[in-house]
């Protein structure tokens, strides 16, 4: 009987990189202590697949290593200052296209069904209800692909990929491995992308005044009295003889 085909020897053959893409969806999800328990399976899969270049599997070594050997408390809290608290670093593809306009509704709609024509369907139980654009939930359906459609489909979305990869650069974070592994698993080209700054959180959250006209801002002496002038309306009676 013969032995049967090595990983690396399936790689040669365009298999998808199930294992790598999965790994890596797992290692972009909060590092909470399911997380950083399962870090040496997810090591393990990476360097076992062969599917990543070794500088990159160096890179994601490195962001391993961290999330397991550093404090819990800072890595969480530099996790949700890294990916909730900007928009170049959002894990939420469309927040980079459409951010929150009404365009995003029906995005999701159509990614959503997307994953239907796949075969699959979102639970939000098992995805701790994010939503469908979360990179994680799209790697792991792009783990579900065919070689060809795993690479047409990240080819959709690269121009985000690259932008995200940019700011995470920007910030000199090791994730920057994980977006870029996930690129050329997709043969997708490392681009440089110019990154915007973000606005800060709290002007991009702020509401409006509730009586923003009645603000001082402007007037000639805003720390004087001003003088008003009341005018009396017409009564609703004079109102109705009028339009009679």
């Amino acid at each position: 009987m013969s032995a049967l085909p090595s990983l690396k020897s399936l790689m040669g053959q365009h298999v998808t990189p199930v294992y790598s893409l999965r790994a890596l969806a797992h290692l972009l999800t909060y590092p909470n202590a399911e997380l950083r328990a399962a870090l040496p399976e997810l090591r393990e899969a990476l360097n076992a697949e062969h599917a990543l270049p070794a500088k990159r599997l160096q890179g994601l070594e490195l962001l391993i290593e961290v999330l397991s050997s550093r404090d819990p408390i800072e890595v969480e809290a530099e996790y949700v200052e890294l990916f909730d608290r900007g928009r170049s670093t959002s894990l939420h593809l469309f927040e980079h296209v459409h951010g929150d306009s009404r365009d995003r509704g029906p995005a999701m709609i159509d990614l959503l069904k997307t994953y239907e024509q796949g075969g699959l369907y979102l639970d939000p139980a098992q995805v701790a209800g994010e939503l469908p654009d979360y990179l994680p939930v799209v790697l792991e359906f792009t783990s579900t692909l065919a070689i060809e459609q795993m690479q047409g489909f990240v080819a959709e979305f690269a121009h985000i990929l690259n932008a995200l990869y940019a700011a995470l650069l920007k910030r000199r974070s090791l994730y920057a491995h994980v977006v870029a592994a996930v690129l050329e698993l997709a043969n997708q080209a490392l681009q440089a992308v110019e990154v915007p700054e973000d606005e800060a959180l709290d002007a991009s959250w702020a509401e409006p005044e509730a009586f923003g006209g009645c603000s001082s801002k402007g007037q000639q002496s805003p720390d004087q009295p001003q003088p008003i002038q009341i005018v009396r309306r017409a009564s609703s009676g004079a109102q109705r003889g009028a339009s009679a």
